[in-house]
């Protein structure tokens, strides 16, 4: 995460959690960064010299103005005077874990070689948080590569219950054994 980032998500959070805003500019922040992802080059516009700083806002007035809280508004124009805008997705990263960490929710990436239906998903779920002790947010995609199984990173910890980590395994166990 850019220095960026840090600084101005925290900033941000920090506003909307006093005044018990920080759900609602999240769930904006989400929103205005799927649309940045969608549309990269309305970063680029925003961010062009070309065109007068004053319209540059104005645009953004236009897109966001009715659509989200005039904190993330002016949160978006800031970003856009200083050309950090490309920052945007860091700073969305960056609030939405000072978010997870203060309402006891955590992230996990999950791997699996086969589509989980979502009884699965629910299972895997409810013994994660057991894990962790925190509510548990899923973000599972689908490798075959991994041939069987699934591999689970969550809070800076990896667990490998794939058929290629169980080979790798044997293989790194037996190159010791003959070395």
């Amino acid at each position: 995460m850019t220095n960026t980032g840090s600084l101005y998500g925290k900033s941000l959070y920090d506003l909307a959690a006093s005044e018990d805003l920080s759900e609602m500019i999240m769930e904006e922040m989400e929103a205005v960064q799927g649309l940045f992802t969608e549309n990269p080059d309305y970063i680029r516009l925003l961010l062009e010299p070309s065109i007068p700083k004053k319209e540059r806002l104005g645009l953004l007035d236009q897109a966001f103005g009715d659509a989200v809280h005039p904190y993330l508004l002016s949160f978006l124009k800031i970003l856009t005077e200083r050309g950090l805008l490309r920052d945007f997705r860091a700073c969305e990263k960056c609030y939405r874990g000072l978010y997870n960490e203060a309402h006891g929710i955590t992230e996990a990436s999950v791997v699996s070689a086969v589509d989980l239906d979502p009884q699965r998903q629910e299972k895997l779920r409810k013994r994660l948080e057991e894990m962790s002790g925190k509510k548990v947010i899923l973000n599972v995609r689908t490798n075959p590569q991994i041939l069987g199984g699934i591999r689970v990173e969550m809070e800076g910890k990896l667990y490998d219950g794939t058929v290629r980590g169980r080979l790798s395994d044997l293989r790194r166990r037996l190159d010791e054994t003959v070395l």
